[in-house]
């Protein structure tokens, strides 16, 4: 029996990579092995993915030389950053360049790199329909690592651009989710107009970047831009109301009103918002559902993840019902 093909993970413990790790285990006939990398090996999430048979080693993104030593004898390379653990661009870039860096060093032969739109192709520095943030940004999360694809092309690195979108979870984990208004009513706030929002789990991607995998070399080079569904906020709100078993009011928030609420990251997420309206067709047209799916058959649409996550909706303090 031939030996299999190792793929190191970056973040096989979170969302995207974890997807990943899981679709690969989850397959007996998988010709593929798992490398989790993590910084903490040895917490619940690493110890979890070693007792299904992954091999967890200790590298950080932070740490040039601990990324090299991971991706040394591994075939593929699946690559993510967290902007919103620091919410720096520069160390994202950082990060970002020394995925690439380890990469070309441990010659790796196939890279997927999890990335995002850079914003700036389409709405220049000195364009003053969006502010300009932190100097050199638009949409500081996306462009960041948008304008990190560069160094990929550069090094040579064969690459697949797994262009990504907004995580169907952030209505769970960052806050987007209903929320109790103070008449006791439930309403989706979101900046979206009647444009429709495209979306996707973010366990999908890894699921996705996994079909990849087993295309061999036919996506390299390219560009991958994924969703699982385009849906309206007011449609979001019916469905979530039908979930949750009361009716959820879609507020449709002006981008100059929702960008001083105040939250960390408030203004970067005004101007996603922004983009995501105004360039609707361009974003969605890139995202044909049925590519996708193509690469990843169970693909969940939002009626699909919404099944699998109400309850959890229903348990964020913000959708808690009044006392």
């Amino acid at each position: 029996m031939a030996a299999k093909r190792i793929v190191a993970i970056v973040g096989a413990t979170g969302a995207q990579g974890g997807g990943l790790a899981r679709a690969i285990l989850a397959d007996p006939a998988s010709e593929f092995e798992v490398r989790a990398l993590t910084r903490a090996p040895d917490a619940d999430r690493g110890r979890a993915l070693a007792e299904r048979g992954a091999t967890v080693v200790a590298a950080d993104l932070d740490d040039a030389a601990s990324l090299t030593r991971a991706f040394a004898g591994a075939d593929a390379v699946f690559g993510v950053t967290n902007f919103w653990e620091h919410m720096s661009p520069e160390r994202e870039r950082r990060q970002a360049h020394a995925i690439a860096e380890a990469a070309k060093a441990a010659g790796v032969r196939h890279v997927i790199w999890s990335t995002l739109d850079d914003t700036r192709a389409r709405v220049p520095l000195e364009d003053p329909r969006i502010p300009t943030l932190m100097g050199e940004f638009k949409v500081p999360h996306f462009d960041a690592k948008g304008e990190s694809d560069r160094r990929f092309v550069e090094l040579g690195v064969p690459t697949t651009f797994l262009n990504t979108t907004f995580y169907w979870d952030n209505l769970i984990h960052f806050g987007m989710g209903p929320r109790r208004a103070e008449d006791g009513g439930l309403d989706l706030v979101l900046p979206m107009g009647d444009k429709r929002l495209a979306g996707i789990a973010a366990d999908d991607i890894g699921r996705v970047a996994y079909g990849i995998l087993r295309a061999g070399d036919a996506y390299v080079g390219k560009t991958v831009s994924v969703a699982g569904d385009f849906v309206t906020g007011a449609e979001m709100a019916e469905k979530l109301g039908v979930a949750l078993g009361e009716r959820v009011r879609y507020v449709d928030v002006p981008i100059e009103v929702y960008r001083t609420f105040g939250f960390p990251g408030a203004e970067d997420i005004a101007n996603m918002f922004w983009y995501y309206q105004t360039f609707e067709a361009e974003f969605c047209g890139a995202r044909p559902l049925d590519a996708t799916r193509a690469l990843h058959p169970q693909l969940q649409t939002f009626d699909a993840w919404l099944a699998g996550h109400v309850a959890a909706i229903a348990a964020t303090p913000a959708a808690a019902p009044a006392r």
